[in-house]
């Protein structure tokens, strides 16, 4: 990075931040918790002078050391309800799986990994819930084959980019805003 504090941090900048992150939380320098916080500082940061303090008291990894876990997940349901909310780690290509269950993911909390995800929904004879952040703009590229897909898309503020794929067979995929929309309970 560059000593100008002011400068514009980059999406490369952020990585590298993240990758420090991530090592520091495989080396047990970070609990789970200070990892995700920190991680969401970074990637919300807008300044290379925002990112410093992140790291400030870890030691330097290549960029190489990037997690494999922030760029691709996958999250899987099989004749099961599988239930993703609170605050976690989101990663920039969450792949959702669902066979005759029910996937319900809430990224509302999550910690995104930059200002652009994919979310690629394949859903056969379940159910599916995506609940976005309330100023995301969403774009949804799937399709749906005898089955339902209700996509709040658009744009609702300054918010992250969520770019929703993928397709579903005799399935209902919804994706929506807001906390009180639907019961993840």
């Amino acid at each position: 990075m560059t000593d100008d504090p002011d400068l514009r941090a980059s999406d490369a900048d952020r990585d590298r931040v993240a990758a420090v992150l991530g090592e520091a939380l495989a080396t047990g320098r970070l609990t789970s918790v200070e990892h995700a916080d920190r991680l969401e500082i970074a990637y919300t940061a807008k300044t290379v002078g925002e990112l410093v303090p992140v790291t400030r008291d870890l030691p330097e990894v290549s960029a190489s050391g990037l997690p494999a876990a922030v760029e691709k997940q996958v999250i899987n349901s099989t004749f099961s309800k599988v239930v993703r909310k609170g605050r976690w780690v989101a990663s920039r290509n969450t792949r959702l799986w669902a066979r005759f269950g029910a996937l319900i993911i809430d990224l509302s909390d999550a910690v995104l990994p930059g200002r652009e995800i994919t979310v690629e929904t394949n859903a056969r004879f379940s159910k599916m819930i995506v609940r976005v952040p309330d100023n995301a703009h969403v774009i949804d590229e799937g399709a749906s084959i005898f089955g339902k897909r209700n996509v709040t898309a658009g744009s609702q503020g300054d918010g992250p980019l969520i770019r929703i794929t993928g397709r579903s067979v005799f399935s209902k995929v919804i994706v929506t805003r807001g906390k009180d929309d639907w019961n993840l309970h």
